[in-house]
């Protein structure tokens, strides 16, 4: 053992971390060192593979005294990079994941903000539900190095297609669908898109399924126009699983890294798959946002309507609406909901949503929430009154500035925001603080055994009545 960090050396290092990544983290000659593979509270051997001027990346080698929170990991696919907690016990991830937010919070000045414990969703049984959550997957098409077809994730930092068909957190009506469209592309010799050439025919595969309903929807994503025996791959879809509602093709031949193209053609059934969420139905397209875990959704859609305190004579803005799933869940405590989306047709989505719930207090507007424009500073900049509460739901990249000048300066009394990255919350956070009062932020584990965690925080206007 050597304790200079350079390349190719065996070190002995103590585990004190474990980020979301799933690299246990140590120090050593005053540098930070990641290791793929150990657990915190671990002392482990590792040899060096990267070194760079503050942190080095070393490949787990054994481990010398394990961790109280190791388990044995049930997954059986290696390399996927996807769980970052599968070797720790649940409960300890839970933590994890707490201290996460913790961290984001004491990095931005917001140490004096409590975070309460994250909340899992356990089944009859008073078991974690850990395991068979993922209502939706997209997956890319690759080779083997023999040459046959594999859907599965990119390897962690590559672009190398992991065999992902078994992944434990996607639902289970997935797998023999996946087998399907595998077996279908050999039998047919389709080509696999690559990504270098810009040549091959399959790129990804996408699945939707509705926790409740149970109808699954199938979109193809090609770089073309058409698949040969379109008809015959319909055949097979639906005689491995009769809840298809829907099959769809999506053509994307442009040479970029985002999964879907603008273009859909349906091949069978209908373009949207239903559910109920929250006591509301509904409909649900490709394009749209819903959340993946269906059950932790619901949790989180209540405790926000907990936190907005409503009285049913409110006027809500829902920002980063979606399909009107938030809103619409809470619609009937309302006097008016107003909903901002940029996807056009989840707009749609959200208006079919409000009539087949038979809600009229509801109306759906396609703008961008991340761009203020002439409408949301008219809503937001109008008379006290106008706007009783917000509700924020954007991307990872979280709100854009602009907007979060807009509310501050708005006489909006409360915000309830909910957020997907820590990061991006506390950033936004130390802005909104400046008129807003927010004392605790409530986690919730939409992502189990991955790195994700999802936050809902409560905001008061300070100079409110």
């Amino acid at each position: 053992m050597v304790t200079t960090i350079r390349k190719n050396c065996l070190i002995e290092l103590n585990i004190t971390d474990l980020n979301n990544l799933g690299y246990g983290v140590g120090h050593i000659d005053g540098m930070t060192v990641f290791v793929a593979g150990a657990v915190d509270g671990e002392t482990v051997s590792a040899r060096v593979i990267k070194v760079n001027r503050t942190y080095a990346v070393a490949r787990l080698e054994s481990i010398l005294t394990p961790s109280p929170h190791r388990i044995e990991s049930s997954c059986k696919i290696r390399g996927c990079g996807g769980c970052a907690y599968q070797a720790v016990s649940y409960p300890h991830e839970l933590e994890l994941k707490r201290e996460r937010i913790r961290t984001a919070l004491r990095k931005n000045g917001l140490a004096d903000l409590e975070v309460a414990p994250v909340t899992g969703i356990k089944d009859e049984g008073s078991n974690y539900v850990m395991s068979g959550y993922r209502n939706k997957i997209q997956m890319p098409f690759g080779l083997s190095p023999e040459g046959k077809i594999v859907i599965g994730y990119f390897s962690s930092r590559s672009h190398r297609v992991v065999e992902a068909a078994d992944c434990p957190l996607q639902d289970p009506s997935f797998r023999p669908i996946l087998e399907t469209v595998r077996s279908f592309a050999e039998q047919e010799q389709l080509t696999v898109y690559d990504e270098t050439t810009g040549e091959g025919l399959l790129r990804h595969i996408y699945l939707r399924t509705g926790t409740v309903s149970g109808e699954v929807l199938v979109t193809l994503v090609i770089n073309g126009i058409s698949v040969p025996g379109e008809e015959r791959l319909v055949r097979q879809l639906l005689d491995t699983e009769n809840k298809i509602v829907g099959v769809l093709l999506n053509s994307n031949t442009e040479q970029t890294n985002v999964i879907c193209g603008d273009h859909y053609r349906l091949l069978y059934g209908r373009d949207y798959l239903t559910d109920r969420l929250c006591g509301v139905d509904l409909c649900i397209s490709p394009q749209s946002f819903y959340q993946v875990n269906h059950d932790v959704a619901e949790a989180i859609y209540t405790k926000a309507q907990d936190l907005l305190g409503l009285t049913g004579n409110e006027t809500v803005l829902d920002l980063y609406c979606g399909t009107g799933s938030i809103g619409l869940s809470m619609a009937h405590s309302l006097n008016k909901l107003i909903g901002v989306e940029i996807v056009e047709d989840a707009v749609k989505c959200a208006k079919q949503n409000a009539a087949r719930n038979g809600v009229e207090n509801a109306e759906f507007i396609c703008e961008d929430a991340a761009n203020v424009n002439r409408y949301l500073v008219g809503l937001l900049g109008g008379s006290k009154g106008s706007v009783d509460a917000v509700i924020l739901d954007p991307p990872r990249k979280g709100c854009a500035q602009d907007l979060i000048d807009l509310l501050m300066n708005s006489n909006v009394p409360r915000i309830v925001y909910i957020s997907c990255d820590p990061e991006t919350l506390a950033r936004d956070l130390v802005s909104l603080r400046q008129s807003y009062r927010c004392e605790t932020l409530y986690p919730y584990d939409l992502f189990p055994r991955t790195g994700h965690v999802e936050t809902v925080a409560q905001l008061t206007r300070r100079d409110a009545n």
